[in-house]
């Protein structure tokens, strides 16, 4: 059995093709329509309430009886410091003064990581949809062990060999290697340790000597004949974000669909959420640009500053001060029906493996 159809019988889907979960821009209508149409839709929590995310996956459960992925952050509670905070907020005080807003007077921990509650637990145990994943760490053992005691698939992502180590120490089912063209957050299990930034397929053909586990990888990936080389050198199937952001399904807004159509550079910054993420080159990243990582506060407080900032600049018609998440190809985004897409994909595929 190859890596690819044993993942495939896992997953219970058709195709090697993964829609990355994507939070803020995946929506319950995009990933039912991905799974519907042979491939692994996905949800991204991490930012959603355990009512939104009960509500987000009871639609997708509604919309198709395909399997889809629910995918949660398992990030560490940030190390408060009122002195650091305080001096991020009046460093961004003139961006706030340019829309003649003020900025909050203190930062907020936004999201609550899925380590630090059984809430998200307890509701992915109830609705059980079949595969649940993980970013920027690694559940709870109990909780690990609740999830696989239900027959849940469980999949993690990994930037290095020792996390993906790690990954399957824990006893998951397959693991993603985000390479470092990948849009989003950086699934850095620790922001503050090393990062070797492998490129996808340097990544993949470093896991693939290091564990078992069928590895699907991300980053870069755009079309089905990229898929397909991807295949080639071992991946068991691929995850793609960037290109669902301009499906008509996709939360992403206007502006951010207008950024993503003009193509052109994106960049890794840790100054709008407060680690490290691949995004469009805006007003913001190029405001960023110098800021040395030690000023920024931590994941999510400093992202309570950039997105009230967004707020603050929309609501004056500017829209190039926000997490315009994207990958490394971000260019080569086509704006299809998600399932469209899907089918696009596959066929490409079929046409590479052909040539």
């Amino acid at each position: 059995m190859t890596a690819t159809t044993e993942l495939l019988d896992l997953l219970q889907v058709q195709l090697p093709i993964l829609q990355a979960p994507m939070a803020g821009v995946a929506t319950p209508a995009m990933a039912a329509a991905v799974s519907a149409a042979g491939a692994l839709g996905a949800l991204g929590l991490c930012a959603s309430s355990p009512e939104a995310a009960r509500q987000a996956m009871a639609e997708v459960q509604h919309r198709t009886s395909a399997p889809f992925n629910v995918n949660f952050f398992c990030h560490a509670r940030p190390q408060r410091d009122p002195a650091l905070e305080a001096a991020w907020i009046q460093r961004m005080a003139p961006l706030f003064a340019r829309f003649e807003a003020e900025p909050p007077t203190e930062l907020r921990d936004l999201y609550t990581s899925f380590r630090d509650t059984d809430a998200y637990l307890e509701l992915v145990l109830q609705l059980r949809p079949h595969v649940v994943s993980f970013h920027l760490g690694l559940p709870r053992p109990d909780q690990i062990e609740a999830l696989r005691v239900a027959g849940l698939v469980l999949i993690a992502s990994a930037t290095s060999p020792a996390e993906a180590r790690a990954i399957e120490a824990a006893g998951f089912h397959a693991v993603v290697a985000q390479g470092w063209e990948a849009g989003g957050h950086r699934g850095l299990f620790d922001p503050a340790g090393p990062d070797a930034r492998l490129s996808t397929s340097d990544l993949l053909r470093a896991l693939l000597s290091e564990v078992s586990l069928p590895i699907i990888a991300a980053g870069g990936i755009m079309d089905g004949r990229d898929i397909g080389r991807m295949l080639e050198r071992g991946a068991a199937a691929a995850q793609l974000g960037t290109a669902f952001i301009g499906c008509p399904e996709s939360a992403a807004d206007a502006g951010y669909r207008d950024r993503l159509a003009l193509g052109g550079d994106t960049v890794m910054t840790q100054a709008i959420s407060g680690r490290p993420a691949r995004c469009l080159s805006n007003a913001l990243t190029q405001w960023a640009e110098d800021i040395a990582p030690a000023a920024i506060p931590p994941y999510p407080c400093a992202y309570d500053l950039a997105k009230a900032l967004s707020t603050a600049a929309k609501a004056r018609g500017a829209t190039a001060y926000g997490a315009q998440w994207a990958g490394a190809q971000a260019a080569r985004a086509r704006a299809l029906p998600a399932g469209e897409l899907v089918e696009a994909l596959a066929g490409e595929m079929e046409e590479w493996a052909r040539a």
